[in-house]
């Protein structure tokens, strides 16, 4: 890897302190990003593919190998974690830092207070979770102005309300001379809104972006030299049965959308085009300009969403998998889609009506076998038989292969430092394996695959088929489809007949729900109907393959052969398992590896396999920029990429698509930029006149000579620690709100002595009310507090209205309205039932975490403040201390679903034993001095209950 030698040191560090550090920065916009980002605080946007990971990480090097600093990561996920903390440890070894110490995690609760602020004080890199990170910096557990900086990764996701934002608001507020640099590859999101780039520069406390895209001067010229890869575009033409499926699913999604246009006239459609549907995220955008009227939205349009992503995935198994598992998966959604019997054509999905569905499935059918079912045993021209149509990309791959292996023979270059291997990038682990099994299974099975030479030596031909591989896809096809036949019929028993096909042939017809004979319309071709995809009665597509009798057909035309028989013990076979002389290193010029495209792991894969040969199976932009800066960083290395994809199709579409849509996105940036006025990121309360600060905490509202109240203090909340998952806290923090983070054992939100909250949201009220947990939480709220409130808090983005959760998720993956239609009104039955219980218990109804921010500030209007330490003991036993409270939140989670568990002996529980598995083992007579005779039976029975009792 080549390296560029800096001079860096801690700002702290006298001048003549300075250590050289070397760095892996070969490419010239890497070198000119790094020098900015030592100058001054920026954000930097990347274009996709560009090497991020490799820039943070040589940052971060940069001030580990000084010493003496404090930084910390935010926003880093666990793979991120991964990566950043093994080129550390490589980049201080090659460096030979003696003061780098490495990357440190703080992700979880187990690690106590105590140890993380001795980690804090001995200074380093420390990547921690958000909410331990906000939680100990309102605490002091960590203080702000020891913290050298920060870095923040994926500044698209931070938003006003998020917990990034919180932490970068303290940080700023409490340190004006610590740094600030924020990284993204994703220049989408930073267009949306009105005025997105300058919005995004606010909630980073930031004032200068800095755009790198594709195009921009200096990574074209660090990417377009002398030495580029040598890539080869490969355009493969797709089947007639492709081209049909795809184009009937087009028309299905274009239809879809003109109805959901229909639906909603009133909503900004401009983006609800063809185009725009192929994207993973097209649905998730419909669905979040329909949340705010979600409850007014009529069942056929939600069902409209749903399709949508369910047509986008079958559009892209159709490119991805092969006949037979295709066709496997369009049995599923057949039969996810059938209605239960009874059920009316309104409750189906609409695209199944249509005629492109009945060519999607039948089309899909005729690639796997043609013919139909015969009703003597003599086979004739038109009888079952396997068709099993091959991807196009297999031929042109092995073909590709071919190439390879002559030119490596014929053209070997010794002076490159690759290392000849093979490197083929599949969109995913499952066309991976599909691409494994081909090259593993394409020179078996058929008669030519073998030939003698005059040697006696046995010689590949050069023709290939996917004949073995497919022919024991179908056999396993076939008897998953018999055993789906029968799991249908069990959970559909008065459809049953249907299901298997039978009822056309015991006992006569089944006319139920027909018209009568004699008015029926004939079917055109009604010789073969039984043989082709149908409907049922309401309209719905039915496959013929249901029946028993298409299955031992076929079956019986699918006896393995001898080299089939072969093929399926040397798929399962382990050389290790026999014999130790099978394990050998293999030459790297011999290795072909297959690897799915992995985000930021694919430059690491490029670094470590130097591949010679790159095959790229799918399109994917990001990775062709990866292979670009790979080739462009190692000029003594060749690469030659291969770049398939499917001409006219989806595939092709959804590329060129998703690079126009980032260019778009870097030119908005560009021009907002331009024109950008300067994000003052001076916090407010730092620069405040003391006289205003004074007559800001004036209450005016006192009438009748009352007495003028003031305090220097800002006004002071006490939240339990698990609240700060919510947006909440930041936004009281924001309305000049001292926030005080406790654990706190009797509700959520102490905002006087007298006044206790318990926050819901509604997803969360639905399951209190479900395990009974809210109701021991309201009787501990009156039983230490005057005051006790129930919040119930709903999505800033989202109706204000019970309805819409009605068709909620539950953990079971059931939904409240399939459980019970009337789901809202029984919701608001258990409310009112609740506050008849508790006469005392008010509830506040809030629209948004903004509505209820605003609520608190007026209940705290000439009120007392709350005591941290007495809202921490209240709740606890006589002389417990509240150090004792700090338990790991995941077993207390369990522990609370567990029947006869109740919010108030949770603490006596959590005191007394060490961990569940005691708690299972423990019996009723030494449970019950602590939790009560009738709990003690309650936890029993759960724990000893089998579990195949009904």
């Amino acid at each position: 890897m080549k390296t560029c030698v800096e001079k860096t040191s801690s700002p702290s560090m006298p001048e003549d302190e300075k250590l050289p550090v070397k760095l892996s920065l070969p490419l010239e916009f890497q070198q000119n990003i790094f020098r900015e980002l030592r100058e001054e605080d920026e954000l930097v946007v990347l274009a996709r593919g560009l090497g991020l990971l490799r820039i943070v990480t040589n940052l971060l090097h940069s001030y580990d190998a000084a010493g003496g600093n404090l930084i910390i990561l935010v926003g880093a996920d666990e793979r991120e974690n991964g990566w950043i903390g093994e080129s550390l440890a490589e980049h201080a070894a090659i460096s030979m830092a003696p003061k780098a110490r490495g990357l440190d995690l703080v992700q979880t609760d187990l690690m106590t207070v105590g140890t993380r602020e001795q980690k804090y004080s001995k200074g380093g890199i420390f990547s921690i979770t958000s909410r331990i990170l906000i939680v100990d910096l309102l605490s002091g557990l960590l203080d702000p102005t020891t913290i050298t900086g920060m870095v923040v990764m994926h500044a698209d996701r931070i938003v006003a309300t998020s917990m990034e934002a919180f932490i970068l608001r303290i940080y700023r507020q409490k340190n004006k001379t610590g740094f600030l640099k924020a990284f993204s590859d994703s220049p989408e999101p930073f267009t949306t809104g009105f005025a997105p780039l300058t919005t995004m520069m606010r909630n980073l406390f930031l004032r200068r972006p800095a755009l790198y895209p594709r195009f921009h001067v200096t990574v074209a010229s660090s990417l377009e030299g002398k030495k580029k890869a040598e890539v080869i575009e490969l355009e493969v033409p797709m089947t007639e049965a492709m081209k049909d499926i795809q184009n009937a699913i087009l028309e299905c999604v274009e239809v879809s959308i003109t109805e959901l246009k229909k639906g909603n006239s009133s909503l900004e459609m401009e983006d609800w085009t063809l185009d725009s549907a192929l994207h993973r995220n097209f649905d998730s955008i419909i669905r979040r300009q329909l949340d705010p009227v979600w409850h007014r939205t009529s069942f056929r349009t939600k069902q409209i969403v749903r399709d949508l992503t369910l047509l986008r995935n079958i559009l892209h198994f159709l490119l991805t998998n092969d006949a037979v598992s295709f066709n496997k998966y369009l049995d599923t959604v057949l039969a996810s889609s059938t209605p239960p019997p009874g059920s009316t054509r309104q409750n189906q999905s609409p695209w199944l009506f249509l005629d492109a569905a009945h060519t999607i499935f039948d089309t899909a059918r005729r690639r796997v076998y043609t013919g139909k079912l015969q009703q003597t045993d003599e086979k004739g021209p038109d009888a079952l038989r396997p068709l099993l149509e091959e991807l196009p990309k297999w031929e042109v791959m092995a073909d590709i292969l071919d190439e390879i292996e002559r030119d490596a023979y014929f053209n070997p270059v010794a002076s490159s430092d690759s290392n000849g291997t093979i490197l083929i990038m599949g969109g995913d682990q499952s066309t991976c394996r599909q691409i494994r099994e081909y090259l593993s299974a394409m020179y078996v099975g058929s008669d030519h695959a073998q030939v003698k030479s005059e040697d006696d030596e046995e010689v590949r031909d050069l023709r290939r088929s996917a004949a073995a591989m497919m022919r024991r896809k179908l056999r396993h096809y076939l008897t998953w489809k018999r055993d789906f036949a029968k799991v249908s019929a069990s959970l559909f028993a008065e459809n049953e007949k249907s299901i298997n096909g039978s009822s056309d042939h015991r006992n006569g017809r089944n006319d139920r729900g027909k018209a009568p004979v004699n008015k029926r319309r004939r079917q055109r071709g009604g010789g073969a109907a039984g043989s082709t995809t149908s409907r049922t009665v309401n309209g719905v597509v039915h496959l013929p393959s249901d029946r028993d009798a298409h299955i031992a057909d076929l079956m019986s035309e699918l006896n393995p052969t001898e080299a089939e028989r072969g093929l399926d013990g040397h798929m399962a076979y382990d050389p290790g398992n026999n014999d130790e002389d099978c394990y050998k290193l293999f030459e790297m010029k011999e290795l072909l590896m297959i690897h799915p495209y992995d985000g930021d792991k694919d430059e690491q894969i490029l670094e470590e396999v130097r591949p010679r040969y790159i095959i790229m199976y799918e399109p994917d932009a990001a990775f062709i920029r990866r292979v670009e800066v790979y080739r462009s960083s190692h000029t003594d290395r060749d690469v030659r990429v291969y770049f398939l994809y499917y001409g006219g199709s989806v595939e092709e579409q959804r590329y060129l698509s998703a690079v126009r849509r980032e260019k778009d996105a870097f030119t908005k940036l560009i021009r907002e930029r331009s024109t950008m006025a300067v994000t003052l990121t001076t916090d407010s309360r730092g620069v405040e006149d003391p006289q205003d600060h004074f007559l800001r905490t004036v209450n005016t509202r006192i009438a009748g000579g009352g007495r003028l109240a003031a305090t220097s203090a800002p006004p002071r909340v006490v939240i339990d620690v698990r609240e700060f998952r919510s947006s909440l806290p930041s936004l009281l923090h924001a309305r000049s709100m001292d926030i005080i983070p406790c654990m706190l054992t009797v509700g959520d939100y102490v905002l006087t002595p007298d006044i206790c909250i318990e926050r819901k949201s509604v997803a969360d009220l639905i399951s209190s009310f479900k395990d009974g947990r809210l109701h021991s939480q309201a009787e501990t709220m009156l039983l230490h507090y005057k005051s006790p409130m129930l919040l119930i808090e709903f999505d800033q983005n989202k109706s204000f209205t019970l309805e819409p959760f009605a068709d909620l998720t539950l953990s079971g993956g059931s939904s409240l309205a399939s459980l019970n239609p009337n789901a809202s009104n029984d919701l608001q039955s258990k409310l009112v039932l609740l506050t008849i219980a508790f006469p005392r218990l008010r509830i506040i109804w809030s629209s948004s975490p903004y509505q209820t921010a605003e609520i608190f500030e007026e209940l705290k209007k000439q009120q007392d403040e709350p005591d941290p330490m007495k809202a921490v003991q209240i709740g606890l036993e006589a002389g417990q201390e509240a150090e004792q409270q700090t338990f790991s939140q995941v077993p207390q989670d369990m522990l609370r679903a567990v029947p006869g568990i109740t919010s108030k002996n949770m603490s006596r529980l959590t005191l007394e034993v060490d961990n569940v598995f005691q708690v299972a083992q423990m019996e009723v007579d030494e449970m019950e001095p602590m939790m009560g005779k009738e709990s003690a039976r309650q936890i029993h029975r759960f724990f000893n209950k089998d579990v195949f009792d009904e």
